[in-house]
Order: C-alpha cells, then structure tokens, then sequence
C-alpha cells in the first residue's frame, strides 16, 4: 500500500462542477488531503495536485472539464516540480480509463464511490516517472461505505451539507445519474441525526440534507420512505435552518408536507423540479406524474404553507416536444408562480432512453422557447419579490460581496439573496454566521436589499 506521508506538504486545488452532491464530494476530498498533510491552494497554478469533481448531467460540464484539464499543460510546475491531475465525480465514474483520450494528461481518475482512495491513488500516480503514463483508475463501487464518514473540509463553518442517500431509482429517461452514481442506498435514519447534532455543536447553523430524490429516502432501509420522520428528526436537534434537495413530485408524500409545515426550522422553501408541463412530454421523460397530478401537489403544498417559495427544474426542447406541449409549459409557470426556476434546453446523454430519439427541431425554434420561458421566469421572480418589499426578513450572513466588502450577502428563509450594508463602526466580518433581521427597501428580480434592524444573533 502507498504511504500517504509521502503527500505532506504538497498543496492542493478542488475545482467543482455540477450537483450539491458533487460541493459535499469536494469537500470530503479537501477533508481528506488536509489529514494528509497537504496544504490547500488559492490556484490551480500554485497546485502541486488539482482535482477536478465533475457532472455528467449536462454537455457544457463536459466541456468545461476539457479545457480547463488540457489548461493544465501550459501552466508553469508548481514547486514540487510535478503537478498531479486528478478527475473524479460521475464524469470519472462514466468514462473511466477512457478520459484519457479526451485528458492526455490525467493522472488519476476515481468513481463516485471512490473517494477513500483518492490518497493512495495519487501516491501511486507520483511515484511514476516519465510522461505518457496510463492514468491510474479505481471506480469500483461495490462494498464502499458513504463518502460521509470521511474528514470534511467545509466551505463554510455555518452550513454543512448533509447526504442521506445516494444513487436514483427512477431512471428519467434523459437522466445519466442513476448509471453513474448507482442505486438508491440510504444511511441508517440514527447515523445521520448523529451527525446534525455534531454539526449543530460545532456551530453548524444550516444543514441541508442530500439526495438524487430525498422522498424516498429509506424505502431501501425501511420497506417504506422515512423522510417526514428524518425531517422531524433533524429539527429537534436545534438546528436554526434545515433544507433539503433534490425532492421529485411522485415521493413527495402528504406526511413529509405536514413534516415540513410543523418543523418551525424547515425552510418555507422547496425545490420541486418539474421538467416539462406537458404531461405527454413528463411520459416520455418517463417522470411518473402527469401535470395535473403536479399542479394538485402544488395546491396540497401551499394550503399547508401559503407562504412558501417555490422553485423548479425545466428542459426546454425536449426530443419531439411541439409548441403545443412548450405553451402548456408556459401556462403551469404563470400558474404555479415560482419565485425562481433552472432552465435547460436539452442536452443528450448518450447512454440513456432519450438519446436514441431524433428530433428534428430547429436549434433556432428550440432557443426561442428557451428566450420565452427564461423571460417569464424572470417576470415571475421580480413578482414574487415585490411580495417581501417592506417587510423584515431574516437573513442567514454568508460573506461580504465581491464588489464591495462593506456589502453583506447572505439568504432568507425562502432562499433570497439578500444585501445589506453594515452599520458604521460595525466589524461587517463579524456578522458572517450571524442571522440578522433585514428591513428589505428594495425588491429586484434576482435579489433583496436592506437594511440592518435588531441585533444580530
């Protein structure tokens, strides 16, 4: 077995793309280099091994992860005189030994289970001498425990993300996921409360709990999804804020809805992906719902939290979708009324159901569906934040804004970007992971800003 010793002192850089689920992989991967020894780098030119955690979801990741791997090349040697690269996350589970077709220069490549061996693997990739070597490979996902129980390198003190579950079962007709990340296994319900009161006594303010689909987190465990109970759960460990992704519509049961209503710490706030509003479309994306059975759902959600920001997934240009079905997309945003949305036009995945159908849409039509409902999005989510001008809002303090350090950002309890200048002879700094009450003046599309009124606490 290699000596991990051999890696102290050598300086690392994570670059990730993609997932909640891939920012808590690259954190563990930091957690892990840093019990090694190594020392964390501003750069991936100061890097003496630079680690890629990569998505797999959509082609422009794909893209990115080749240009900026192949960059590597041209960048001056670090000070150790050799820079190790390494790709991990579902793109390395995907291709394996084969990304070095598309990454001459790929020194190791390890799966979405592989993380525990990252260490070992770059030893070993160091100890070769001489360029042009075969990238060494582990994506093995058979026997290996949840990247959870590895050190955590955090990117924030006051909010850890927190898996419960990996791997899909539902196998969306688009979707690459459940191929790369496996079948849904879900941790024992106790294990991971043990770890939101760790974190909670560590000064944790916010978890966020993981999954490809938390609803039916525990089905595997239980017989039955153990959601509402987890959530319930969580909230008695003290926790000031709890959220949660991904949650797909068909698992979203009426318990977890009474769950989140009467856990005063879940957030009035949920990311309910609806990918089309064509329920000829949802069929062949292969979603298991139809949009009226999505928009009762809707309905079922808001008579239980009439307050709730809602916020959703959409793929514009799905294979054979007409403007009939684009135009029913249109008319289930105005009627749900999101307070923000992600859209997509569709990207093929090779190795899915959907990539095997042609479409012979023009590129141009599909784009201007993509204008129209972006467009809309934009008008929704203007509105939605108008409905908060005036009122107090309470904001969890992430960091001063890049433009100006005097300037605090940070989110509402529904998940608004919110801005506001520190008093004068207040140490701004010293309000991150404080929560701070926000007259909010100003109500633009994409954030708030205000003021601070009450002490922070």
């Amino acid at each position: 077995m290699p000596r991990v010793a051999e890696l102290v002192g050598l300086s690392y850089n994570v670059i990730t793309f993609g997932c909640q689920m891939n920012q808590h992989d690259s954190e563990r991967v930091a957690g892990l280099l840093d019990d090694c020894g190594c020392l964390a780098a501003a750069s991936p030119e100061d890097a003496d091994i630079v680690v890629f955690m990569t998505c797999c979801v959509r082609e422009n990741a794909d893209t990115r992860l080749y240009g900026q791997a192949s960059s590597l090349v041209s960048m001056v040697a670090p000070p150790s005189g050799k820079r190790t690269l390494a790709i991990g996350g579902c793109i390395a589970q995907r291709d394996g030994a084969n990304l070095r077709q598309r990454i001459p220069n790929v020194d190791v490549v390890f799966g979405t289970s592989a993380l525990s061996s990252l260490p070992e693997l770059l030893v070993e990739a160091r100890s070769q001498s001489g360029a042009g070597h075969a990238p060494i490979v582990d994506t093995v996902e058979e026997g290996r425990g949840f990247s959870t129980e590895l050190p955590s390198h955090r990117a924030q003190v006051f909010h850890a993300w927190v898996p419960i579950m990996t791997g899909c079962d539902n196998f969306c007709s688009y979707c690459i996921v459940p191929y790369v990340r496996g079948r849904e296994r879900s941790r024992v319900l106790e294990r991971v409360v043990e770890e939101c009161s760790s974190l909670v006594d560590a000064g944790v303010r916010e978890i966020c709990l993981l999954g490809q689909n938390v609803n039916s987190y525990g089905r595997d465990l239980y017989g039955a999804p153990r959601f509402a109970d987890l959530l319930r759960k969580v909230g008695e460990t003290g926790v000031d804020r709890i959220r949660f992704t991904s949650s797909n519509p068909k698992d979203l049961s009426d318990e977890t809805i009474r769950a989140m209503a009467e856990t005063p710490n879940v957030m009035p706030q949920l990311h309910l992906a609806v990918q089309s509003g064509s329920s000829r479309i949802l069929k062949k994306m292969n979603r298991s719902y139809s949009r009226e059975e999505y928009l009762d759902l809707v309905r079922r959600i808001r008579k239980a939290m009439p307050d709730i920001a809602l916020s959703t997934d959409i793929i514009v240009g799905f294979p054979e979708e007409t403007e009939e079905d684009f135009e029913e997309t249109l008319s289930l945003v105005r009627e749900v009324a999101y307070s923000s949305a992600y859209t997509f036009i569709y990207s093929k995945r090779e190795g899915t159901p959907a990539a095997r159908v042609v479409d012979t849409t023009p590129h141009e039509i599909i784009q201007g569906r993509f204008d129209r409902l972006a467009a809309l999005v934009a008008e929704l989510a203007h509105d939605a934040n108008q409905r908060d001008l005036h009122t107090l809002s309470e904001v969890l303090v992430e960091g001063p804004s890049k433009r100006d350090q005097r300037v605090l950002v940070g989110h509402s309890r529904k998940n608004q970007t919110v801005h506001f200048t520190a008093p004068e002879g207040m140490d701004a700094l010293s309000l991150v992971g404080k929560i701070c009450d926000i007259r909010i003046d100003q109500a633009r599309t994409w954030y708030l800003s205000g003021s601070l009124v009450n002490a922070p606490r």
